[in-house]
């Protein structure tokens, strides 16, 4: 499942090509995504102007003219490829992960512009298109998540506070949306290792000096992916012939068996898996 940087990668994407243009026409080849898409989903796209592409967490936020938005999720294999009508390339996809070129299967929606489309790929359909009606709504559809990393609320203040009295494990809460939004599987690792701290560590005994680790590093190693164009496990380019590189920089990720990177230790990354996910750390280091 692509995370936030991920997402990110795809919004400046989009929002480059896409952005103050007007839509000719939409096609639904496939309503039954993880929501089924409304009959009247064409009407607010076609003969519109995007104004731009926003993103909040791992949702990526079309504002369309008229104060309407769509909001798009990716699930767990959606992918969006920009296709012009004319140029002819394999590159078509909007970010790193899953195929670089169009599928010939799986392709739900088509958003069609004066000199180019936008593709909707997704061979599991988990993802989602939902239009939001007015900004109130949209405000309203992100009020069971909390704040993302980068938000002046994810403070230690904040984090001190819902996490007192909790019995589970720091690891399970960065994957916690509520709790905090955006950080997946591979970043909640990475983040637990640069600021030494064990994966299953009580959250409630998190000190303050721990607690502020976690913030800093959490925009630190976030900012270095998106930087780095997202992690791509495959090693291919996107539409603007750039590759996602975040995957040479794991410390911990994927890195089982493997010698710890921290300067003077011998000891070999662990695998454990914690909420159902894979998760990598020191033993030594991380305490």
């Amino acid at each position: 499942m692509p995370e936030l940087p991920e997402v990110e990668i795809v919004r400046q994407s989009l929002n480059k090509k896409i952005k103050q243009k007007k839509v000719k026409k939409v096609i639904i080849r496939n309503r039954n995504l993880r929501f089924k898409i409304p009959s009247n989903f064409s009407s607010y796209f076609e003969s519109r102007k995007i104004i731009e592409v926003k993103r909040f967490s791992k949702y990526l936020i079309i504002y369309l003219s008229q104060d309407n938005y769509c909001l798009v999720h990716l699930g767990m294999s959606g992918t969006i490829h920009i296709v012009d009508n004319k140029q002819i390339s394999k590159n078509t996809n909007t970010s790193f992960y899953s195929s670089p070129f169009l599928p010939k299967k799986h392709n739900h929606i088509e958003i069609i512009f004066n000199k180019f489309r936008i593709v909707y790929n997704d061979p599991r359909r988990f993802g989602f298109f939902q239009i939001i009606k007015n900004s109130l709504d949209l405000k309203r559809r992100f009020d069971h998540l909390g704040p993302e990393p980068f938000d002046l609320k994810f403070n230690s203040t904040y984090i001190h506070n819902y996490l007192k009295n909790k019995n589970k494990d720091i690891k399970s809460f960065l994957l916690d949306q509520k709790f905090v939004s955006g950080i997946g599987n591979i970043y909640a690792s990475e983040i637990l290792f640069l600021s030494k701290i064990n994966p299953l560590k009580k959250a409630s005994l998190l000190n303050q000096k721990e607690c502020g680790k976690i913030i800093f590093n959490s925009k630190k190693i976030l900012l270095k992916a998106i930087s780095k164009g997202g992690s791509s496990i495959r090693d291919f380019k996107n539409t603007s012939g750039l590759k996602g590189e975040f995957q040479n920089e794991f410390k911990v990720y994927q890195q089982e068996g493997k010698k710890c990177k921290n300067y003077g230790c011998s000891d070999l990354i662990k695998k454990k898996v914690i909420s159902n996910r894979s998760t990598f750390f020191c033993d030594s280091c991380q305490k």
